[in-house]
């Protein structure tokens, strides 16, 4: 049991903030690709698909930073630094969870199957940047923003449009939570040699982030829009704008701690533009 309890820990089952950031655009796309309608069927797999690939990524991403995460206050009780996983069982657990994700990828269609193959790659490829860039972020964003192009294929909807904007908007906002979350880690992160966008973006920090979050709300704005500012948006929209305001109250100092909990706090905003949604298309 302790084992299984630490493959868990690997997967970061126990910390579901990474699944929900993944689920909720991705559940954005469902409903906008399918007026409000996905099936059952449909929705069920992504979300499974959406929490395999996660965890595969998280096993992926700590089998790359094994002999870093010791290094660093936050991580250093992971179960590969720590030892109770051994970088062979990693490796064997990330097989078996894209395995699994193979099997609910072959649900859907030629296109989307593609677009799995490709975001696969990019999420692999994701841990290892922090070596050679300070944009690891970008990468993220884009791994995490496949969902919505596969959640419009495996509907064969024709609103690519839409999907590209909704695309865009969701890789500005990964990078803007994920710089919260690496300015939690800054310190660390510049003794051990990790690279990312808080390291880059150094005593502007606040400022970018503060531009990341106008464009992310002025992409959802324009998604608004082609909804004919319907209120359940419009509010949905204005509630994110107060959820990034205290955002930057949390970050003002600097502080590891509620840089952490700014980061976290992006679950809300996924949620309340996914509840927009499900007003707007259930209840109008």
């Amino acid at each position: 049991m302790s084992k299984l309890n630490a493959y868990w820990r690997l997967m970061r089952a126990d910390r579901p903030i990474g699944t929900y950031l993944l689920a909720w655009p991705t559940i954005w796309a469902l409903l906008i690709a399918a007026s409000g309608e996905p099936s059952l069927k449909l929705f069920t797999l992504f979300m499974i698909g959406t929490f395999l690939m996660r965890s595969a990524g998280c096993v992926i991403n700590d089998f790359a930073d094994r002999n870093l995460d010791g290094h660093v206050s936050r991580t250093h009780q992971r179960p590969l630094p720590a030892g109770e996983v051994s970088p062979t069982e990693a490796v064997l657990l990330f097989v078996v969870l894209l395995f699994a994700a193979f099997i609910i990828l072959l649900q859907f269609n030629t296109q989307t199957v593609m677009l799995g193959f490709v975001a696969a790659g990019v999420a692999a490829l994701y841990p290892f940047c922090k070596r050679w860039t300070h944009l690891p972020q970008v990468v993220l964003g884009v791994a995490f923003s496949f969902g919505i192009l596969m959640a419009f294929s495996a509907q064969n909807s024709e609103l690519w449009f839409t999907a590209g904007v909704l695309f865009v908007a969701n890789v500005v906002w990964t990078v803007m939570y994920d710089t919260e979350y690496a300015m939690a880690d800054r310190e660390d992160d510049l003794q051990v040699g990790i690279r990312s966008t808080a390291i880059l973006f150094g005593r502007y920090d606040r400022l970018v982030i503060g531009l990341l979050q106008i464009i992310t709300a002025g992409l959802l704005a324009y998604i608004t829009f082609l909804f004919s500012w319907s209120w359940p948006l419009t509010i949905s929209l204005l509630i994110i704008l107060g959820l990034f305001g205290y955002q930057h109250w949390l970050i003002k100092e600097r502080e590891p701690g509620k840089c952490f909990r700014a980061f976290l706090h992006n679950h809300y905003v996924g949620m309340t533009y996914t509840v927009g949604l499900a007003w707007h298309y259930w209840f109008l």
